[in-house]
């Protein structure tokens, strides 16, 4: 027996009236969803590319909606390590 996207997603859409939950919530919500933890639990953004079956990397981006908590780690990082680097090039030429 096969089953098309088409009655996967009538099926949803039943289980999501039925449930209370957001209109705005689609099967393909499950599929920006499993990008998004991808990202954040740090996997190699190519091996997710590849996993969806994207062929630019553009596309999967388009997929990945980060936390603002997942955007102030990875901002904080990168700051953390310009700012060491800075002051170890600093404390180098004052030795």
């Amino acid at each position: 027996m096969w089953i098309g996207c088409q009655c996967i997603s009538f099926r949803f859409i039943a289980y999501r009236k039925a449930l209370g939950l957001d209109d705005g919530l689609d099967y393909h919500s499950f599929r920006r969803s499993y990008v998004t933890h991808l990202i954040e639990d740090g996997w190699d953004p190519r091996f997710v590319q590849e996993q969806v079956g994207h062929k630019h990397a553009g596309t999967t981006s388009i997929y990945t909606c980060v936390s603002s908590d997942f955007r102030t780690r990875t901002l904080r990082r990168h700051l953390d390590a310009t700012v060491a680097a800075a002051l170890q090039a600093q404390n180098g030429r004052q030795a």
